[in-house]
């Protein structure tokens, strides 16, 4: 195998991956992530039960996401309304789904189980946050060039 030829592989590799999307989207996700942990522990404090103030915490977070996703790692523009409600449908679409896998996380971790309620969340997180980008990604905010891709 020539190294010339892999270290060039690896270059093109490590340019796909680490750019200012993939980096923006960490940042965004941090971000959402933080949101989405304080609006939760913030609403289980106020006597709300576990799953329904991780609902509600989902539900501000997604919000939150939505707008940094569009304008700020993904640079989306929308054509028109149809346009962006499409969008937004398929965001919400997408983040329903995670929210389910978290949710069945939760409880059969913490109501279940007994697992302490932060770190099964913390754990989930991980999960969600590389399928929410996947699905941003590949089906949501997709740029006129990848569509036509």
């Amino acid at each position: 195998m020539n190294k010339g030829n892999s270290t060039d592989k690896l270059r093109q590799l490590y340019q796909k991956v680490v750019n200012r999307e993939t980096i923006s989207y960490i940042i965004a996700g941090v971000l959402t992530t933080a949101v989405n942990f304080i609006s939760y522990e913030g609403l289980y404090q106020l006597g709300i039960p576990n799953l329904t103030a991780n609902a509600m915490a989902w539900l501000i977070a997604v919000i939150f996401a939505y707008i940094v996703n569009k304008i700020g790692v993904f640079r989306s523009p929308s054509e028109d309304v149809r346009d962006e409600a499409s969008k937004v449908t398929k965001f919400i679409g997408a983040r329903v789904v995670t929210l389910l896998i978290e949710q069945l996380g939760m409880y059969v971790f913490t109501e279940r189980m007994s697992f302490h309620r932060l770190l099964v969340k913390a754990c989930l997180a991980v999960i969600v946050i590389v399928l929410n980008y996947i699905f941003s990604k590949l089906f949501i905010f997709k740029n006129k060039s990848e569509k036509k891709n």
